[in-house]
């Protein structure tokens, strides 16, 4: 081809190449017939022995019989997500969706585009005596003898590592495994209106827009009337779904409470690291990234990822609830507020938040409001029993923190009224919740009705977080300027026994003397 043919041929609109092939235009990869015959041939075989029955396994059953029995005769479908792109063709560290994750057992080994579905049977008549039978589907891994071994950048072995197997996933988990290429025909097949003999089907949706279109689509073709469908009591449907899952991890079993110890544990160890950083931090124009940073590495050492973004925050940044830029300094006299958490291999995530003097020693207006909010997490803590309710916890801190707010001379009313719903003044320096559940996500069971959250009864197995916290910004002329640019969090994730509640991440000290021994310990 000549210079004119060629050139032609790339301004021809029916010859240019389509937008999503063009990403793949730098790897000049071989296409030869010689070449794939090469790749294929020589290879060490895989073993053929299985992996041996997880732990996870019959605690992941039995989350899926209590689920079961909330929706007898209607499909079930949980889908892990999608990879996610982060720029280009580079995609996020994969992480499937929390509901998927409870159900299966599965925390970072496996794929994305996986489905978890639950087929209706005769009741009781399901695994482990439910009234569904359960499979995954999900993508087995490509053979060596095919293309998308090597060329496949996003799933082939050659690219990603190796991925389990259908039996091995199978024999891991107890849980049966079929291949993605079956999914449409395992959640479209006889759907319909259950009073004409259709089985009802539910989705955990906005997870997969792949998966969302294809029950949406299944739903239109089988209605007797599909221009008159309600899509918005469809929704209502498939919320009830996504509310019942969310509620199922109200209540942890003995497996998900060792999880999160070693999430703690891990974020307790976290902690010390940064502790350790804060003279590289201090002498950095961006301490607080420095800070971020020995977080995250002991994040990765020892867990999967960070649980949530770290907030590292010093002086009056303290005072920004949602600080995670982490782009300022860290500075001498002032505190530094990190709040933190590792999250394990199994998904769970740890939360705690300590605020240290960056010199190793508080002021005495610094341990002042460092002691009151100490005060409010105590109070919590103490009401924080079986037969309580979660809302209890957040009240019994505001008490506290309205009543030493009122002392120091800052409330326009008495603490009384500042506690009545038609007062609330203390909270323009402590304006979040004091608690919340924990577990798959850092605000776990968030989808939970309020009956079950926030006036729910506080129940052994719940694990959730006291974090009260006073935050005083530098532009507020309602306060002292001694108290200006000082924030203040102290943040435990406490698990609730029989016998009362257990704060899990102790070990971390919480009072100012504790907190400034052990910054010196830790100094050397």
């Amino acid at each position: 081809m000549n210079q004119t043919e060629q050139t032609s041929a790339h301004t021809d609109p029916s010859n240019e190449q389509p937008l999503e092939e063009r990403v793949n235009n730098r790897s000049q990869r071989p296409d030869s017939d010689a070449f794939r015959t090469f790749m294929a041939a020589n290879w060490a075989p895989s073993s053929a022995e299985l992996p041996a029955r997880d732990e996870v396994a019959d605690h992941a059953a039995r989350r899926r019989v209590a689920i079961s029995a909330q929706f007898p005769g209607e499909r079930l479908v949980i889908p892990a997500g999608p990879l996610k792109v982060r720029s280009n063709d580079c995609d996020y560290r994969f992480r499937p969706h929390s509901a998927f994750a409870h159900l299966t057992g599965l925390g970072v080994d496996h794929e994305p585009d996986a489905v978890l579905v639950l087929d209706p049977v005769a009741e009781g008549e399901g695994d482990n005596g439910s009234n569904h039978a359960a499979t995954l589907y999900f993508r087995p891994m490509a053979g060596r003898d095919t293309k998308a071994f090597y060329a496949d950048a996003r799933s082939g072995e050659f690219w990603i590592g190796r991925r389990p197997t259908l039996p091995e996933f199978e024999a891991k988990l107890g849980l049966p495994t079929a291949d993605v290429t079956e999914l449409e025909v395992a959640i479209t097949k006889n759907v319909g209106e259950t009073s004409v003999g259709g089985t009802s089907i539910r989705l955990v949706r906005k997870v997969d827009e792949n998966i969302d279109a294809l029950v949406d689509t299944a739903r239109y073709n089988t209605s007797a009337n599909p221009d008159a469908m309600d899509f918005e009591k469809l929704d209502d449907l498939d919320g009830k779904l996504t509310e019942a899952l969310s509620e199922l991890r109200l209540i942890k079993d003995a497996w998900e409470i060792e999880q999160m110890k070693g999430a703690v544990a891990a974020t307790i160890n976290g902690f010390e690291d940064i502790v350790k950083s804060l003279p590289r931090a201090v002498a950095h124009k961006r301490g607080e990234r420095v800070v971020e940073g020995a977080f995250f590495a002991r994040a990765r050492e020892e867990g999967n990822e960070l649980g949530y973004d770290t907030i590292a925050a010093g002086g009056n940044n303290a005072t920004v609830l949602h600080w995670n830029r982490n782009t300022g300094t860290v500075n001498e006299g002032e505190l530094l507020l990190v709040d933190a958490g590792v999250e394990g291999d199994s998904l769970y995530t740890a939360d705690i938040t300590r605020t240290i003097p960056v010199n190793g020693t508080f002021s005495e207006t610094q341990r002042k409001i460092y002691q009151a909010v100490l005060d409010a997490a105590d109070a919590a803590f103490a009401v924080a029993v079986p037969g309580r309710t979660f809302r209890e916890v957040h009240a019994a801190a505001m008490v506290v923190l309205a009543d030493r707010l009122s002392a120091w001379g800052l409330l326009p009313v008495s603490a009384e009224v500042a506690l009545s719903a038609q007062g609330q003044h203390h909270r323009r320096w402590m304006p979040h919740g004091t608690s919340h559940h924990l577990g798959l996500d850092v605000h776990d069971c968030a989808q939970a009705r309020a009956e079950m959250y926030v006036d729910g009864i506080i129940t052994e197995g719940m694990v959730f977080t006291i974090e009260p916290g006073l935050y005083f910004k530098e532009e507020d002329l309602a306060i002292p300027a001694e108290f200006r640019g000082i924030g203040v969090r102290i943040e435990d994730d406490i698990l609730i026994t029989a016998n009362g509640p257990v704060n899990l991440s102790a070990a971390l000290p919480r009072t100012p003397d504790d907190v400034e021994a052990w910054m010196a310990r830790l100094s050397g």
